[in-house]
């Protein structure tokens, strides 16, 4: 468990372990839940297709391409739940690659008028 108080800014770090340089990492989903083994009954989303859903939600420069750097300032889930879990989706693509889904960025999906 890492400590924290309420609206402190939290700073994660994922590295891909590979023998391959040619790999590049990318934070796809991000979500919190007061329940380490349901994250999908009551959820928070931090970021979702590579969107920030959460406006405290932030990507940081990272030293190579095999590391993703991203934060949130930290909440409660209306004071109910003493704890917070996250489960975070990255994606691994070819560095260099920018027909793959980790050079596109955000991906909003927006719904088409009926007579598009």
């Amino acid at each position: 468990p890492y400590y924290v108080d309420m609206n402190q800014n939290l700073f994660l770090q994922a590295a891909l372990h590979s023998s391959d340089q040619n790999l590049t990492l990318f934070v796809d989903t991000c979500v919190a839940s007061p329940n380490s083994s349901d994250f999908r009954t009551l959820v928070y989303e931090l970021t979702k297709s590579g969107c920030a859903s959460d406006p405290g939600y932030s990507l940081f420069p990272s030293p190579r391409s095999d590391v993703a750097r991203f934060g949130f300032s930290a909440f409660s889930f209306v004071n109910r739940f003493p704890s917070v879990f996250l489960r975070c989706e990255l994606l691994v693509c070819r560095y260099g690659d920018y027909s793959s889904r980790c050079y596109r960025g955000c991906v909003s999906r927006f719904k088409r008028d009926a007579d598009s």
